[in-house]
């Protein structure tokens, strides 16, 4: 019977080979390093795209800018801007005293009246908005127009001349102020009834180119300014009709508009009084 060998150290000169071993298997350590990478930048994208179009100032609209409204004045506000340029006007002829109105239209003190206020006159006298009362001569007259300018001997402490204007309307709004019956400074309002309209003048011509309006006007308004809607001067109240006797406001009045006002204002020199 064989006995199998046993083990035991290779004889000299003999080599051994052990068994290979499985190869450890490796790991890739840069995976993580590039993964968390790529969803720290998709994170911050997001966010960009999203998150911060979510917040306040991202969603705020951009301001844009925008015309704000004009708000007229009032009756009130016009009244209280053009009271200081008005002044009365008071004469002495030898048909006796008369009385009308009268605006200051330039920073000279010239102020434009009605013609047939100051006609034949041998003194006339102004009294301005805060009492300052003084002599006037008439400078310029267009009886054709019934205009008349006028200038003050003396000044108040401040003066204001009023603002000119223009382009009316047919249905525009307007103001008359005038010493109408002896009442200074009455204000009304009404609209411009027509344009370009002709009315029978003092020196017995037709005056043309006229506005009719319907803010009521009676004695003694004549010379005063026809202010539009926005407080400009925009005519000089010079006359009104009433098929009557009574000479009183029926609801028909005439005015000569600004532009040819001061036109006639400086046109035929008037005598000195």
């Amino acid at each position: 019977m064989s006995v199998p060998p046993r083990p035991g150290p290779a004889p000299a000169g003999e080599r051994t080979t052990a068994p290979a071993e499985p190869a450890p298997h490796r790991t890739f350590a840069w995976r993580p390093a590039v993964i968390a990478l790529a969803v720290l930048v998709l994170t911050a994208f997001g966010f960009y795209q999203w998150g911060a179009a979510d917040s306040p100032e991202a969603a705020a609209p951009a301001p844009t800018p925008s015309a704000s409204a004009t708000v007229p004045p009032t009756t009130a506000e016009i009244y209280q801007a053009v009271a200081p340029s008005v002044v009365s006007v008071a004469t002495t002829g030898t048909d006796g005293e008369a009385s009308g109105t009268g605006v200051v239209v330039n920073a000279d003190a010239s102020i434009l009246t009605a013609w047939h206020v100051v006609r034949d006159a041998k003194s006339i006298s102004v009294t301005f908005a805060d009492g300052t009362k003084a002599a006037a001569t008439v400078i310029a007259q267009d009886p054709t127009m019934d205009i008349a300018m006028l200038r003050p001997d003396g000044l108040p402490q401040v003066l204001v001349p009023a603002v000119l204007g223009g382009g009316l309307s047919v249905g525009d709004e307007v103001i008359a102020i005038g010493d109408q019956l002896g009442l200074t400074r009455t204000t009304t309002t009404g609209v411009v009834s027509g344009l370009q309209r002709s009315a029978p003048g003092p020196d017995g011509s037709a005056l043309k180119g006229l506005i009719q309006f319907d803010a009521a006007v009676n004695h003694g308004s004549s010379g005063g300014p026809l202010l539009g809607a926005g407080g400009a001067v925009v005519g000089i109240v010079v006359a009104l009709v009433n098929p009557t006797k009574a000479g009183t406001f029926i609801g028909v009045g005439f005015a000569v508009p600004i532009g040819s006002a001061l036109s006639a204002g400086r046109g035929e020199r008037g005598p000195q009084q």
